[in-house]
């Protein structure tokens, strides 16, 4: 993703970024905070799915960012 977005950007939105599960067919993503969250989802998901998807070699079709409040 560094590559992608930049070493500035990704210092912003990744910093603390954690992968982690996928159910199905989606990835949940947990970011520092909503504002991050929003920007991740809006701007990087489907970066973020198709990278996903071939590191995990499984179909990835939604890449859901919450914030970290929201972990399980």
């Amino acid at each position: 993703m560094a590559l992608i977005v930049g070493a500035k950007t990704f210092d912003r939105l990744f910093a603390g970024i954690h992968f982690d599960e996928l159910d199905g067919d989606i990835l949940f993503v947990y970011a520092k905070d909503e504002e991050t969250a929003a920007q991740v989802e809006d701007n990087f998901s489907l970066h973020i799915q198709i990278i996903a998807a071939n590191i995990l070699k499984r179909e990835v079709n939604i890449v859901m960012v919450l914030p970290k409040q929201f972990v399980h």
